[in-house]
């Protein structure tokens, strides 16, 4: 009889005859002289020899039920919870799961694991999703919950995992879990992440994200990685109901004469380099290849200076602070997260109006503080540059300011977010301040290509 055993996050078909056809994704080892997989292979290959009728050992994972789980909620799931849970159970068990930010993601996590009843590795981006994770779980099947990052390093039949922490320890334990969850699954199919998948041999897997297309392209491995969409709900769908009502509006301003200037001047540099290099900064390897090029000369690198000034000089423009400083004035009272694609902005905006900022250089128990004093009303606005993105929950903001960001549709959808937590009477309102004849408008164009902000 064949005997399937897992080693180091592969799979090993012992007893296979070498005359026979490989299974899909297997090549023949030589080492040990049997057939090698990943062992994401494995959900398919027992299948393959079921429906064959074929004897196999499965000696490849130790992941254990959960029979006695029970799984603890004041509430029950609302009917898109509900249906999110059934089509993934009709796509057996594995897939992905898109819904906005607040739409209780980790409760569809919850009822997908309640119902799976198989050990469980929930792996998110940040040790601060890690913390809210493992608290999740905690709450609602009680027990330990082990915890894989942040200093910490205990498995259990529960345990929530950061990325980095999962693609450095999971050829130890990708044997363990017949469930894995993927927070922000969106991160998953970079190089060095997608080996989490790879490595762990979970025959049910479950993506959640509010957005997961990426710019690259790569989210198409999520069918291979964890399954395809099951069930996706957007933000127009959902607010007003679980949502806050919202609505968008788009400021536009001018440079002064001087900020225009030197403006014009610093991208005449970049585009003169750019042209004389024939690079084609619109295609998918354009900056990279920018990069490349500029760090050969005096010249390239003046490029690359002009570049950062004129992003400078756009993003920072003092009539957005003008119009910011409005913002503040008519919300008065509302808390209000301000945005910014830079850290000098944040600290210059800090300054300026007395507000406190929250960088990837604040310290994790000041970050903390000020996200508590901004939900308690002590501090009734804070400004940030990427760090508040995603994996952060702020019921309390109402009002959100994109004074500068990149031209992704996810970052801009995930701002909007922030704001969208529901509470009685709330109504959001996300502005996005933009300057004018500047590569600006075509940023803005770009990333409200999304049915929020249509």
């Amino acid at each position: 009889m064949i005997t399937l055993q897992y080693d180091r996050g592969t799979l090993l078909l012992r007893g296979f005859e070498r005359a026979r056809a490989l299974p899909p994704g297997f090549v023949w080892d030589d080492r040990v002289d049997m057939p090698r997989g990943e062992a994401r292979r494995y959900h398919e290959l027992i299948l393959d020899f079921h429906a064959r009728g074929e004897p196999l050992q499965d000696a490849a994972r130790a992941y254990t039920r959960l029979d006695d789980l029970v799984h603890s909620s004041k509430y029950p799931p609302r009917d898109y919870q509900a249906e999110a849970v059934e089509a993934w159970r009709k796509a057996g068990r594995r897939g992905v799961v898109v819904l906005p930010t607040g739409a209780g993601k980790s409760f569809v996590a919850e009822l997908c694991l309640a119902d799976a009843r198989r050990s469980c590795l929930v792996v998110a981006p940040t040790i601060d999703l890690v913390n809210q994770w493992h608290g999740v779980l905690s709450r609602a099947f009680g027990g330990e919950v082990g915890m894989l990052g942040g200093g910490q390093h205990d498995i259990r039949p529960l345990t929530v995992s950061t990325y980095d922490s999962a693609y450095l320890h999971m050829d130890r334990y990708g044997d363990r879990f017949g469930l894995i969850v993927f927070d922000e699954v969106h991160h998953l199919p970079s190089e060095s992440y997608a080996q989490v998948a790879e490595l762990c041999l979970a025959p049910w897997r479950l993506g959640l994200s509010a957005t997961p297309e990426r710019p690259d392209g790569l989210h198409q491995r999520l069918d291979e990685l964890v399954g395809p969409v099951v069930y996706q709900k957007g933000i127009k769908e959902l607010s007003g109901q679980v949502l806050a009502e919202y609505e968008v509006m788009r400021l536009e301003v001018c440079l002064t004469a001087e900020e225009q200037t030197a403006y014009d001047e610093a991208r005449k540099t970049y585009r003169g380099f750019v042209a004389a290099q024939r690079i084609n900064m619109r295609g998918p390897q354009g900056w990279q290849r920018f990069l490349q090029v500029a760090a050969r000369s005096k010249a390239g690198r003046a490029a690359l200076r002009a570049h950062r000034e004129a992003r400078r000089v756009m993003h920072g423009a003092q009539a957005k602070l003008d119009e910011l400083n409005e913002v503040l004035r008519q919300h008065e009272g509302e808390r209000t997260i301000i945005f910014t694609n830079d850290n000098a902005t944040v600290y210059r905006i800090s300054r300026a109006f007395g507000i406190p900022c929250i960088t990837h250089e604040t310290a994790a128990d000041e970050r903390r503080e000020i996200l508590q004093r901004f939900e308690s009303g002590r501090y009734m606005a804070v400004v940030t540059s990427r760090v508040l993105n995603e994996g952060v929950d702020i019921p309390a903001a109402q009002v959100g300011v994109v004074l500068s960001g990149t031209a992704t549709v996810r970052e801009h959808v995930q701002r909007l977010g922030r704001i969208l937590r529901p509470k009685p009477g709330k109504r959001a309102v996300l502005y996005e301040v933009v300057t004018l004849d500047t590569t600006e408008q075509l940023t803005s164009e770009r990333r409200n290509e999304h049915d929020a902000y249509r």
